[in-house]
Order: structure tokens, then C-alpha cells, then sequence
């Protein structure tokens, strides 16, 4: 199974360590499932890493380490050029779902706009995704 995980679900990981988001990145790590990443999803998260918001509960040092084993250890796939094949109400979404679906990977993220897209493309939570995990 391949999935893409959403950069949400990725900082999860990161702030919960016992979270579901957690969960996956083990799950991941033990060969449950293929990541798929991208250039612009790893731009992403490295932008998002450095807010300061997030700055105070995770140090540099560790943000940039993530960011690199994630480069070094996901499969990384190219930005796709296609549009996706449903449009999200926030646009800065749509790559994710280019990516997802160009990758046939499945979506997993916490965000209720891209959530609300699950009955027309293979999108599910975090700990929906556990489950499936659990159950294959």
C-alpha cells in the first residue's frame, strides 16, 4: 500500500508522539505501508517547521533532521504536472492530490476541507489509516 502523507499529519507525528500520525510514521518505518513524498510536499513541511509557532515546541536541529531523514528514507516522487482529479476548497491543497493520485497512493490528513473530498477520492484519517493498516 503507498500513501501520502499530509504535512498536518506529519507535524502530528512530530508534536504527539503517541498520536495516531506517530503510529503511522512506525507502522512506516516497520514496512507496513510505501510513503510517497515530493519536493514540493517536503518544501512544505520545512516552511511549516520554521514558523515560529511551531519553532517553540520543536528546535531547529530536530525540524531539520526530520525533514532530511524524510528525504532520505520516503520515496520521493516528482511534483506532478497533471491536476488533480477533484479540486480541494483550498487550492494550496491541490497537489496533494495531484500527487496522491498520480502516485495511486492514498491521502491520509487531519484536514477537514481535504476530509470532506473522501467520497470522491481515497482520502482518510490518520487513525482511519492505522486501522486499515491493522487490518491488511
Amino acid at each position: 500500500m503507498r500513501a501520502v502523507l499530509d504535512v498536518n499529519v506529519l507535524i502530528s507525528a512530530i508534536l504527539a508522539p503517541t498520536g495516531a500520525p506517530s503510529g503511522l510514521l512506525l507502522a512506516w518505518q516497520a514496512g507496513a505501508f510505501e510513503m510517497i513524498v515530493s519536493p514540493a510536499l517536503l518544501a512544505e513541511l520545512a516552511q511549516a517547521l520554521g514558523y515560529s509557532k511551531l519553532r517553540k515546541r520543536i528546535p531547529a536541529a530536530e525540524a531539520d533532521e526530520f525533514v532530511t531523514w524524510l528525504t532520505r528514507s520516503a520515496t520521493i516522487a516528482p511534483d506532478p504536472d497533471s491536476a488533480p482529479p477533484v479540486q480541494a476548497s483550498d487550492p494550496g491543497d491541490d497537489y496533494l492530490l495531484a500527487l496522491a493520485s498520480d502516485q495511486r497512493a492514498i491521502l491520509v490528513s487531519g484536514d477537514s476541507h481535504l476530509l470532506a473530498l473522501a467520497n470522491d477520492f481515497p482520502i482518510v484519517t490518520p487513525a482511519r489509516f492505522r486501522v486499515m493498516l491493522s487490518t491488511e
